[in-house]
């Protein structure tokens, strides 16, 4: 705001030099007048051109003010407050109440006030000025101070609201990042460790009903013990690579982006393939009767991140048609349709409970189709769970749009998670 009344200063002192050159007295009164003209412009005009670097030497030296104020008075004699010069004149008190609040306002008003009525009193006594004229401009100097005073204190509040807004802010975004990741270490938890837990847990269950046989299998007892292990290293493997994320460090192996387009298919058909080995669940993946080479439609590269969400989404959904659904069937399939990438996942099971919602699943302490949402936020698809067109079993149906596979794109936006609770919600009502 400063910078803009210098820039006014700076006009009208153009404006009026002509004027006051003209007026001038030859001689000392001309060069005297001159000075004034080219102080008083430059002192404006660096003002005006570099606030910030020479603002703080004015808030620090009132007097370079009083003497701008002072050759300013040596132009307004010479050419007359007739002229663009008042301008001038009112402005200096708002600026000293701009940046020297209400005392430095009252004392150059006080000033310019003065300077006016010594000019006015001279001009009344051979022009017969008249006393309202006299009083005119002094008593806009003093409004303009009273005004710059004014600005200058509800500018400091405005500063101190923003800064105080700017800093609950910050502490919004940090409390958002904090459930953010408290959101995502759960839903890694879940998917991964938690799982591979519960499969020990079922596997030791076998194993010490076998052994509790009073002629146990030793063969029978071996293989349920190589499996109790290979679930718990595959628990512990799990847990490092929670902690590898947790400490910001890439894993390692990583596809490479051009890479993921096979990796997808790969990983779905390895999926489905040690699911129904695990479970007894047949898993139909589309392709599985035709070579390799045909089976494979073209697929735009998946970023890993991405890859990894898909790849999570479809995990959940099949043990969920193992576990809840009784299902004797899944049918996975992957493609583009349109400018979707869809993956779908059904089963033949027995379907959700009619108006069943995430927040009667996360009270009773299911946190699958939760995860499952919000992995979909996170990756910018859209989820919808329910029957789909048929009239049992359940569909999961992800559509991620072709543009969101763009690697580490930062303008495609995530879809927010409410927005895929509320069709969850609306699909199973």
């Amino acid at each position: 705001m400063c910078r803009q009344v210098f820039g006014f200063r700076l006009a009208m002192i153009v404006l009026a030099a002509p004027a006051a050159l003209l007026n001038a007295a030859p001689g000392l009164g001309a060069r005297l007048v001159g000075a004034a003209v080219v102080v008083t412009f430059m002192g404006s005009y660096v003002l005006f051109r570099d606030w910030e670097r020479f603002g703080p030497l004015l808030l620090r030296h009132p007097s370079l003010l009083a003497a701008d104020t002072l050759f300013g008075s040596l132009l307004l004699v010479s050419a007359g407050p007739e002229t663009t010069l008042a301008y001038v004149s009112v402005c200096t008190p708002l600026l000293a109440g701009l940046v020297y609040s209400w005392r430095g306002a009252a004392c150059f008003a006080s000033l310019q006030a003065l300077i006016l009525l010594l000019v006015h009193a001279t001009l009344k006594s051979e022009q017969g000025v008249s006393v309202a004229e006299s009083l005119l401009l002094p008593g806009l100097c003093v409004i303009a101070g009273a005004m710059g005073s004014t600005l200058r204190s509800l500018l400091l509040r405005f500063g101190a609201a923003t800064q105080a807004l700017t800093t609950v802010q910050a502490r919004l975004a940090a409390t958002e990042a904090v459930a953010a990741e408290r959101a995502r270490l759960a839903r890694e938890m879940h998917d991964s460790v938690a799982k591979t837990l519960y499969g020990v847990a079922l596997a030791a269950d076998g194993l010490a009903a076998t052994a509790a046989n009073p002629s146990p299998d030793a063969a029978r007892v071996r293989r349920q013990a190589e499996l109790v292990s290979r679930s718990a290293r595959r628990a512990a493997a799990e847990s490092r690579e929670l902690l590898r994320d947790l400490r910001g460090e890439g894993a390692p192996g990583a596809p490479a982006a051009s890479e993921t387009a096979t990796c997808v298919w790969r990983e779905l058909r390895s999926m489905a393939v040690d699911f129904t080995a695990r479970t007894g669940l047949p898993v139909v993946y589309e392709g599985d009767a035709t070579d390799t080479a045909t089976a494979l439609p073209p697929l735009p590269p998946v970023p890993p991140p991405l890859l990894r969400h898909l790849l999570a989404i479809t995990g959940e959904a099949l043990e969920n048609a193992h576990r809840h659904a009784s299902a004797t069937r899944v049918d996975v399939r992957l493609g583009v349709d349109g400018d979707q990438l869809r993956l779908v996942i059904r089963d033949d099971g027995r379907g959700l409970r009619p108006g069943t919602t995430l927040e009667h699943l996360r009270a009773s302490g299911h946190f699958g189709l939760l995860g499952m949402v919000e992995r979909a936020g996170a990756a910018g698809a859209r989820i919808r769970i329910g029957r789909g067109e048929h009239a049992d079993g359940t569909e999961v149906r992800v559509d991620l749009p072709l543009r969101a596979l763009t690697w580490r794109d930062p303008a495609v936006p995530a879809v927010p998670a409410v927005a895929n609770i509320r069709e969850f919600e609306r699909r199973t009502a």
